[in-house]
């Protein structure tokens, strides 16, 4: 049985890596943070326009009262938080600084699962650590330090440690398909980035409005089970629905009618299975336009119809 030619694997693999390293790597920067109390820490980041916007993770500079950035050459600025999303973990600083180098951003809608996937960041501040593995899983959920879940992870094996928390992930062509963001500790080789695409989204308003807003309809709900025979009498297609458990005084709900103990089954004829449906759902587009609710009260079905309000 004829060997396979190692060297000639590793060496492409290298050139691969080197390669996506040595075109994003000018563009990473270390961040360290400092808040109210005093307390500091930090993590990783990436210019993306020329003009010194950069991206990293709400978690890492949500609160801060003073951002400095240390740039791969050396460069030390103070930076300023433009906007910040802690709902998909995101948030855009901006320094002013000149001969800026922007790491492309790629198209995460492309991916493959098993592709070449490089990290580069600080990892308990060694600063422009290279790591590197594949593209493990595509359109993995992540519940964010807000409580609302993050649609369309990237789940990859390229080791990440805290430090690399806002650092990119990039293809072999070295463009940034992904914004680390998370480990499961204590697993190995489980570790998460917001695809490209919600970036470039958040990013876009972030830099427009300083927030990005969201429509919201003035109602506290929990997750419920109900029970089988209101299931079948209501043919309904699933079991799980949200319970009304309280109402924002004079919010949208309550001026439609809803009422507490109300069951939210459908917004805007979806089905809704849970909180994270309505999160989905109350988009900024969706403000100021009627939709219709459908509900159990009292065992009956009640359709209501009401208008979501942008968020404050």
């Amino acid at each position: 049985m004829e060997a396979l030619p190692d060297p000639a694997l590793l060496d492409a693999y290298s050139r691969a890596v080197t390669a996506a390293a040595d075109r994003v790597g000018p563009s990473v920067v270390a961040i360290e943070v400092e808040n109210p109390q005093g307390q500091r820490g930090g993590g990783s980041g990436f210019v993306f326009t020329n003009d010194g916007f950069l991206l990293t993770n709400s978690h890492v500079v949500h609160g801060a009262a003073d951002i400095e950035v240390t740039l791969a050459d050396g460069r030390r600025f103070q930076a300023a938080k433009i906007g910040d999303d802690p709902h998909s973990d995101l948030a855009v600083l901006r320094i002013l600084a000149p001969d800026l180098v922007a790491a492309p951003l790629g198209d995460s809608s492309t991916l493959k699962v098993g592709q070449l996937a490089v990290a580069i960041g600080n990892p308990y501040g060694f600063q422009w650590t290279v790591t590197a593995g594949v593209v493990s899983a595509l359109g993995r959920s992540l519940r964010s330090r807000s409580g609302r879940l993050i649609d369309g992870i990237i789940q990859t094996d390229a080791a990440l440690n805290p430090g690399n928390s806002g650092g990119p992930l990039v293809d072999s062509r070295g463009q940034v398909i992904g914004v680390n963001t998370a480990i499961i500790l204590p697993a190995q080789g489980l570790c998460f980035a917001i695809p490209s695409s919600t970036v470039l989204f958040v990013s876009q308003r972030l830099m427009r409005d300083g927030v990005l807003r969201r429509s919201v309809i003035g109602v506290a709900g929990q997750n419920v089970e109900l029970p089988r025979r209101l299931v079948l009498q209501h043919h309904l297609e699933g079991a799980q629905a949200v319970l009304v458990a309280g109402l924002e005084p004079g919010g949208p709900a309550e001026k439609a009618g809803l009422r507490e103990g109300d069951v939210v089954l459908a917004f805007g004829g979806r089905p809704v299975t849970g909180i994270d449906d309505l999160h989905r759902a109350l988009t900024e587009e969706a403000a100021g336009t009627s939709v219709t609710l459908s509900l159990l009260r009292d065992g009956r079905r009640v359709s209501l119809d009401l208008v979501p309000e942008l968020s404050r």
